[in-house]
């Protein structure tokens, strides 16, 4: 995992395009600690820079960007592609040569065999920029879950690139602010893609690539994926064994890695199958002493998993580490984790703290859990969708008339005036409801519901109530704000987050899965447990879920700063009194702050 940037621009000097490039990459060092490359091409105006974060083929051989076959191709790549091996071999069986052990130039072989069917055979998290001479394009290239970001501004027939928003503000290119960006953010907690702060910079869709001739200085954005046939599962028996032994080899692979790496545990169903599988894996390399696990906790009981992390430790092997998170360095590293934040987010600060301590204890990168809840059914919205069916059956007037209510599930009814898949969700995760929002701006609620009801993502209409729950938090909350966030924070510490539930194979699988063995069944996530029981106590998976949170809502309380201290209007007024008050939901109080922080 490793930071890209690059421009390309015939109107600049070598010189010029050269500075900016480099300028951008200083400004994502943290992301690549271990080496920092460049490529100036003086025909076509154009610069590549990398900066590396060093897991596979620790050597100078992973040196980037990389050249390949006599500089007909270029690259600048950020991620891992964890079938490089089979596709190295199958490549070398076609007469291919390789000069590293490296899965960029995997991408690069892969590319000459191929073309740009190779996207479509990569299976990882990836977002790269290759240049090919002899078709004098470059490709942006992102992979099918949007694990990596890959950002892009076309401004005076430029291409301009990069891992992070931050990178952009660095050079001077001259950037508009979204005028929508804080309706977006106060309405979901994020900023959904492809939008960002600013009016010209947009995020490159998954599981897409941008094509740019340099010729007539113009792109096309092209979706690479296709599907084959696959039978469908509807044999429970079938789908445990198939989830069992497509989540190990998921594991397996993951765990590739010539730097240290380990499993993050947090004592739930997701993070211990993650562990105990990555304890056979080692097991059978004979490496189980190269098993690290990591824990975090906290003082206070009710946010504690320790009993249940400790059933798991004691089970397996390795080397466990464990940290305690107080108030005490909770609020010494605060300032540093909003400051580390490439675009506002209510759900990232968690992400900066297990990182923190990923990097004290000298991991290089971990494997997490992200995925499970959304594949299997682990969240409550898959058992909220029979309300949002029955609450959809309304006439918007009363839907709309739900922020007279007090209680927030009953003021976010308004989202379901919208008759969309954007209001559903809102009505399930929002943060405020169109009337907060309104206040807080100081604009309409018309604005407001314009503005909200233009986001063009829309679940297919063949899904039933389960599936389209898996859908929404699949390719909104998931994409939009979990792997943002924990790729932003992971690499404010050059810590990479692997992810083996989001492996393409294990996707294909459940989304092959007939929906009744997959969400149909109690307990949640019941397919998941039935393929682990055996491995899993009983005492892991038979009890409440706790999602992954800090003690927000008492440590934040102390925290107020950024303020407005001049409300525009009484409901404005009444909700900033709540947050001095420590009346308000901790994510609410974050995006209060954020919102408000990002005006100074």
């Amino acid at each position: 995992m490793c930071r890209i940037a690059g421009i390309i621009n015939k109107t600049q000097d070598e010189a010029k395009l050269l500075h900016d490039v480099k300028i951008m990459c200083d400004v994502m060092a943290h992301g690549g600690p271990d080496d920092e490359g460049f490529y100036i091409n003086e025909t076509e105006n154009f610069a590549f820079g990398h900066r590396r974060l060093a897991l596979i083929d620790l050597s100078k051989n992973g040196h980037q960007p990389m050249f390949y076959n006599n500089d007909e191709l270029v690259i600048t790549f950020n991620g891992e592609i964890y079938n490089y091996l089979e596709l190295k071999q199958e490549l070398v069986e076609q007469g291919f040569l390789f000069n590293t052990q490296t899965d960029t130039e995997v991408i690069l072989a892969s590319y000459k065999a191929w073309g740009i069917e190779s996207f479509n055979k990569f299976n990882g998290m990836f977002a790269f920029a290759l240049y090919d001479k002899c078709e004098n394009t470059t490709y942006l290239v992102r992979d099918k879950s949007a694990i990596k970001p890959l950002y892009y501004s076309n401004v005076n027939n430029s291409l301009v690139f990069a891992s992070e928003v931050k990178a952009f503000e660095a050079v001077d290119y001259e950037y508009t602010e979204n005028p929508d960006w804080k309706i977006y953010f106060l309405a979901f907690g994020h900023i959904p893609e492809p939008f960002t702060t600013y009016s010209e910079i947009k995020m490159l869709p998954k599981q897409h690539y941008l094509k740019w001739k340099h010729k007539s200085n113009s792109y096309i954005l092209e979706n690479y994926s296709s599907t084959n046939t696959v039978k469908q599962i509807t044999n429970r028996a079938e789908a445990i064994v198939a989830v069992r032994n497509c989540l190990k080899n998921s594991v397996k692979n993951h765990l590739l890695s010539d730097a240290k790496i380990g499993v993050f545990l947090s004592g739930g169903i997701d993070s211990s199958v993650l562990s105990v599988l990555a304890n056979e894996v080692k097991t059978d390399e004979g490496k189980i002493e190269d098993l690290n696990t990591l824990s975090i906790n906290f003082k206070e009981a009710k946010f504690s998993e320790k009993k249940y992390q400790d059933i798991i430790v004691d089970k397996i092997g390795g080397k466990h580490s464990e940290y305690l998170i107080t108030k005490e360095i909770f609020d010494s590293n605060f300032e540093r984790a909003l400051n580390a934040m490439d675009q506002p987010t209510t759900d990232g600060v968690n992400s900066w703290f297990v990182n923190y301590f990923a990097k004290k204890e000298g991991l290089k990168a971990v494997l997490s859990g992200i995925g499970a809840d959304e594949l299997f059914g682990g969240y409550p919205s898959f058992n909220r969708m029979a309300i949002v069916d029955t609450l959809c059956k309304l006439p918007k007037f009363l839907l709309k008339k739900g922020y007279h209510f007090k209680n927030e599930l009953l003021k976010r009814a308004y989202y379901l005036s919208y008759k969309n898949t954007i209001g559903q969700y809102l009505f399930l995760r929002g943060i405020f409801s169109p009337r907060d929002i309104s206040a807080l701006l100081n604009c309409s609620l018309n604005h407001v519901d314009e503005v909200l009801q233009k986001i063009k993502i829309h679940a297919p209409v063949t899904l039933n109530s389960k599936e389209k729950a898996s859908w929404m938090e699949m390719n909104i909350y998931m994409q939009n704000q979990l792997l943002k966030d924990t790729d932003m924070m992971s690499m404010q510490h050059g810590i990479e987050v692997r992810l083996p539930f989001l492996d393409q194979d294990l996707i294909k699988l459940m989304q092959h899965c007939k929906s009744n063995l997959v969400f149909n069944k109690s307990p949640k996530k019941a397919l998941l447990i039935d393929a682990f029981e055996n491995m899993i106590p009983e005492i892991i998976w038979n009890r409440p879920k706790m999602g992954f949170t800090f003690p927000f809502e008492i440590w934040l309380k102390q925290n107020k700063k950024d303020i407005k201290k001049d409300p525009q209007n009484k409901h404005e007024k009444e909700i900033l009194s709540a947050y001095q008050a420590g009346q308000l939901h901790w994510a609410k109080s974050l995006a209060i702050r954020l919102i408000n922080k990002k005006e100074l």
